[in-house]
């Protein structure tokens, strides 16, 4: 049996971030199970995402101006619309400091995830592509833990230090986690029930529709808890249009949403090509032709997201879970590539300096503002119809646009709703690290 002082399950940002900083002092192992996209020379990880990033991110995934030179970027983003059933508003600055000066960009999420590893693999992090981990076995010694990663097709590693980083399909980490006691892992993060749909077509828009430097959300349109289209443009005049769902949702009122042409959900695409319909009402679904050479499958692909709050990991046993795996992901603003590429980076470090037991207070230190703020946003907006969404960004609209006597009158309102938003994102974990049994596990064997 082979063996290695880390092994990282998952080479998307929160692996390779992990597997690059681990590298600096440690003997690094990252296993991909591996997937083909049409944009991508062999197979490598799930890289499917609306990839923008807003000016803050930058500072929230530890990126520098020196990587932004190599980072593949698409688009510099002049804004992001946020569209109601009869309000829209446009927001031109987070108000978030950071040292990017921009509002934000698109990038290419396949070439980056593509960087990434490189920088892993140039650091000494060697990559197993199409290795999928079957299972972890994780025993006590009597100087600590170790983990027996069961690997299809090859043989067995073990690891003293194990980075859980399978993304939100968390496959190999609910079970590995459930090693450690009845913590409640599964009911916060069961991708049954803690996760979105997303879906994405990528089409080629008429040189006159197409806007290179906006973010467009169509909020209310659809029935579910933080479900909306969406408008990413990419190069040349390619555009992402995409749609993210809830798994299941009851709808009362079909009339009310602006794509629904009864009280009957429709699938993802049926959502995508009904928006196409109404915001260019002169022009066919033909006239935005599908660019196959993209995506997964002939330009179109869809992917689970996380709507949870994240997980504390079982440090004391030497098992880390970052990004989407410890539900750091958001339905709400689609994704969560800049908590994933941190999350993973603190784990590196923290097993590179040989303090993992500080690795719970170092995520929430970095990052605990983001995910909080992502939970917030999310516990607010449940339940919402179409009628509350034109409230909310009425008020923002007054809050942004409006001069200061229409602000005035929007005041109240606008203070209830910070009210309610602090007290929503108070308590936004899940399960703490002293709920796990480390001690419940069996002794190796020698």
């Amino acid at each position: 049996m082979e063996g290695f002082d880390v092994a990282v399950v998952g080479g998307g940002p929160a692996g390779s971030s992990a597997a690059r900083e681990a590298a600096k002092t440690e003997n690094v192992v990252v296993f991909e199970k591996g997937v083909r996209r049409e944009d991508r020379d062999g197979i490598g990880a799930d890289s499917t995402d609306a990839a923008g990033f807003l000016d803050y991110w930058f500072e929230v995934a530890d990126f520098d101006p020196e990587f932004l030179e190599e980072m593949p970027v698409l688009r510099e983003i002049d804004r992001a619309e946020f569209i109601g059933p009869t309000v829209r508003t446009s927001m031109r600055d987070t108000g978030i400091d950071s040292w990017y000066d921009g509002f934000g960009v698109t990038f290419d999420r396949v070439a980056t995830d593509d960087l990434l590893r490189e920088r892993a693999e140039e650091r000494g992090a060697e990559y197993r592509i199409g290795g999928t981990v079957r299972g972890v076995e994780t025993r006590r010694t009597t100087d600590g833990f170790v983990h027996e990663l069961t690997v299809a097709g090859g043989e067995n590693v073990r690891a003293d230090y194990l980075v859980l980083a399978d993304g939100p399909s968390r496959r190999v980490t609910l079970p590995t986690l459930a090693q450690f006691g009845d913590t409640g892992v599964k009911d916060a993060l069961n991708p049954a029930e803690a996760n979105h749909i997303a879906y994405q077509e990528h089409r080629r828009f008429p040189d006159e529709l197409f806007e290179d430097d906006v973010l467009r959300f169509w909020w209310g349109a659809i029935p579910g808890e933080t479900a909306y289209p969406w408008y990413f443009p990419n190069d040349g005049n390619v555009a992402r249009v995409g749609v993210t769902v809830p798994r299941d949702v009851a709808v009362d009122d079909g009339d009310a949403y602006a794509l629904l042409n009864d009280d009957e959900t429709a699938k993802p695409s049926e959502y995508v090509h009904r928006l196409l319909e109404n915001e260019y009402p002169e022009y066919g679904l033909d006239d935005f032709p599908l660019v196959e050479n993209r995506g997964k499958d002939g330009g179109v692909e869809s992917y689970p997201i996380s709507s949870a709050s994240p997980i504390e990991s079982p440090t004391r046993a030497g098992v880390l879970v970052t990004g989407g795996a410890m539900g750091t992901t958001s339905a709400f603003h689609e994704g969560g590539y800049h908590l994933a590429v941190r999350t993973g980076k603190i784990a590196g470090r923290v097993i590179a300096e040989d303090r993992v037991t500080e690795y719970n207070d170092d995520w929430r230190e970095a990052v605990g503002d983001e995910v909080s703020r992502n939970v917030g946003l999310s516990r607010l907006v449940s339940g919402y119809t179409p009628d509350d969404w034109d409230t909310i960004i009425g008020h923002a609209k007054a809050a942004l646009e409006g001069g200061w006597l229409k602000r005035l009158r929007h005041v109240p309102a606008i203070l209830l709703l910070q009210r309610r938003y602090s007290r929503l994102r108070s308590d936004y974990v899940a399960v703490h690290e002293e709920e796990y049994e480390p001690g419940s596990v069996p002794m190796a064997t020698k």
